[in-house]
C-alpha cells in the first residue's frame, strides 16, 4: 500500500513533470520546463549581472516557486523564520553549486527532466549526483554540521519573498530595466502568465511535501526510506509519458537540446551539486522552498547560485551546448570540489568537538 506521503509526493511529481512539459511546447527551450539552475542564471543575466547575451530573462517561474511556497507556509503556519547557521560557508556552497550545474547544463530538476526527453547524457549526471550525494552522506554519518540555526524576526523572514515581489512588479510594470535576450535560450519562454501560474503550483505543491531531488537519494542511503525519491520518480515518469505523447521523446547522446555528451565533466558537475545540496540540506529547487519559508541560510546559498551564475558566465565557466566545458570551467570545477570536501572536513571536525 502506498503511504499518504508517498502518494502526495507522486502527484507534486506528477504535476512537476506535466507543468514541465507544457511549458515547453508554450515556448521554454527543450527539457527545460524547469530549471532552478538556468532560470537564476537567466534571471541574473537580466538583473545585468553577466553580459552573456543570450541567456537574459526574468523567469516569472522562479518568482512563482518563492510566492507560492510563501503563501502556503504561511497558510499553514510554516513560517518559521531562522537563520545564522554558518551564512557566508552557505554562500560559498551555493556559488559552486551553480559551478556545477552549469558545467553539467541543469539543475537536479532538468537533469530529471532530460532522462524524461530521451537525453542520455543525463545519465552519467546521474551518476555524478548520486556518488556527490553518497560522498555528502559519509560526511553527515561522521559529524558535518554546518551549525545551528536560530530564531529571526518575521520582517527577515519576509524580506526574501518581498524582494521577488518587487522584482516582478518591475519585471511587469518597467520592463526597460531589465535585460532581455533576442536570441538563444533567455529568448526561449512561454508566456509570462503560464509561467507564473505553474511556479506557484510547483511551489504550493512542493512546500508542502518538501519535494527534494538530493533528498529522496540521501535518505535511502541513510536511513533506507523510499519516501522523498517517489517525487523524483513521478517527475520522470510524468515528463517520460509528456514527451511520447508530445512527439518531444529523442533518444540518445547527440542532438539533444542544451546538453553535451563530455561524459566525465557532466558526471563531476552533478557531483558538485550532490555534494553541496547534502551540505545544504537540500537541492536548489528545495532552498528555494525553504528560503520562502524564512530560512536566511537558505536565502544566502539562493544568492550564492545566483552569483555563481554570474561568475559563471562573466568568465565563460559555463559550458556550451554541444561543445562541453572550458579549461576555465574545469578548473573551476575541480577546485570547487576541492573546497566543498575542505568545508565538510573541517566543518565535521568541528561537529565532533
Amino acid at each position: 500500500m502506498i503511504s499518504a506521503d508517498k502518494g502526495k509526493l507522486a502527484l507534486t511529481g506528477v504535476l512537476t513533470g506535466a507543468a514541465a512539459v507544457v511549458l515547453t511546447l508554450l515556448g521554454n527551450p527543450g527539457n527545460m520546463g524547469f530549471c532552478i539552475a538556468c532560470f537564476l542564471r537567466d534571471t541574473a543575466g537580466a538583473l545585468h549581472l553577466h553580459t552573456t547575451a543570450t541567456v537574459e530573462y526574468v523567469r516569472p517561474e522562479i518568482i512563482g516557486i518563492i510566492l507560492g511556497a510563501f503563501a502556503m507556509s504561511v497558510m499553514r503556519r510554516d513560517f518559521r523564520p531562522s537563520g545564522g547557521s554558518s551564512p557566508v560557508l552557505r554562500f560559498v556552497i551555493g556559488f559552486i553549486v551553480m559551478i556545477g550545474a552549469l558545467v553539467f547544463l541543469g539543475c537536479p530538476l532538468r537533469m530529471v527532466l532530460r532522462l524524461g526527453g530521451g537525453d542520455l547524457n543525463a545519465l552519467t549526471g546521474l551518476l555524478g549526483f548520486t556518488a556527490g550525494i553518497g560522498a555528502g552522506c559519509l560526511f553527515l554519518s561522521s559529524g558535518f554540521t554546518l551549525g545551528r540555526a536560530e530564531r529571526q524576526s518575521a520582517l527577515e523572514g519576509a524580506a526574501f519573498p518581498s524582494l521577488t515581489i518587487i522584482v516582478y512588479v518591475l519585471f511587469l510594470a518597467v520592463p526597460a530595466l531589465f535585460l532581455f535576450s533576442e536570441s538563444g535560450p533567455g529568448s526561449m519562454h512561454a508566456p509570462a502568465a503560464a509561467s507564473l501560474l505553474a511556479g506557484l503550483l510547483v511551489g504550493i505543491a512542493a512546500e508542502r511535501t518538501r519535494l527534494c531531488m538530493a533528498g529522496g537519494i540521501r535518505d535511502i542511503f541513510l536511513i533506507r526510506d523510499f519516501t522523498l525519491i517517489t517525487g523524483f520518480a513521478a517527475i520522470f515518469a510524468a515528463s517520460l509519458a509528456g514527451n511520447l505523447l508530445t512527439g518531444s521523446f529523442h533518444l540518445g547522446f547527440t542532438g539533444q537540446p542544451v546538453s553535451h555528451p563530455y561524459h566525465l565533466w557532466n558526471f563531476l558537475g552533478m557531483f558538485a551539486v550532490g555534494l553541496g545540496s547534502v551540505m545544504l540540506g537540500g537541492c536548489p529547487l528545495r532552498q528555494l522552498i525553504l528560503a520562502a519559508e524564512g530560512s536566511s541560510d537558505s536565502v544566502f546559498a539562493v544568492f550564492g547560485m545566483i552569483a555563481g551564475a554570474a561568475a559563471a558566465h562573466n568568465f565563460q565557466l559555463a559550458s556550451a551546448a554541444d561543445k562541453g566545458p572550458t579549461v576555465g570551467g574545469k578548473i573551476a570545477l575541480v577546485a570547487g570540489i576541492i573546497i566543498l570536501a575542505a568545508i565538510a572536513s573541517l566543518q565535521t571536525y568541528r561537529g565532533r568537538k
